[in-house]
């Protein structure tokens, strides 16, 4: 499959690599991928979240994939979920980061030494945005992968990179308005 990749994809999946490794994360999950998007400039991902309004917002995004993260990488839609059965979840982080520190719920820290062996992998869900990509070119009749379709593929799925993305304005019918109708959208 990364044969089809273009250049601006390929840079977005060793940049969520290089996010993933700085972070002192054992696998790539999807927010790496939405951090190395925000990196990208010239692609014509970059122009779709300038279209939307995201650009000089990277800030913010970092700050929402951060509290998630913190939350042991549950949605808001998770935690309202869980309300719904009367379990708070801010007060089992709480408890928990008090018995064990701060973010002690975020998963895939390094282990002793503090070093990896070897590359991390790619997680479920990033995987599914891989080939969720691909199925998004195929769809647009796109040859090929670009990191707009990376994008859309984020935006798609349900999970946190998805509501962050939509919490600045930026949600799947806009990618595909900008990138195949003609129109910038507004930013919501």
């Amino acid at each position: 499959m990364f044969e089809r990749f273009t250049k601006d994809a390929r840079a977005v999946v060793e940049g969520a690599v290089g996010h993933c490794e700085r972070a002192g994360e054992g696998r790539v999950e999807e927010a790496h991928m939405l951090l190395a998007l925000l990196d990208r400039e010239g692609s014509r991902g970059s122009f779709v979240l300038s279209s939307l309004g995201l650009a000089g917002r990277r800030d913010s995004v970092v700050r929402e994939l951060a509290e998630a993260r913190r939350r042991g990488g549950l949605s808001r839609a998770d935690a309202d979920a869980l309300s719904g059965l009367g379990i708070d979840l801010s007060e089992i982080v709480s408890r928990v980061e008090e018995a064990h520190g701060v973010g002690a719920l975020e998963s895939g820290q390094r282990g002793a030494g503090g070093r990896w062996s070897r590359r991390p992998g790619f997680a479920p869900g990033a995987k599914d945005v891989l080939t969720q990509s691909l199925r998004m070119a195929l769809a647009h009749q796109d040859r090929h992968i670009g990191d707009e379709h990376l994008l859309m593929a984020l935006a798609s799925r349900p999970g946190v990179p998805a509501e962050v993305l939509a919490d600045h304005g930026v949600t799947y019918a806009g990618v595909v308005r900008v990138l195949y109708e003609g129109g910038e959208a507004k930013a919501g």
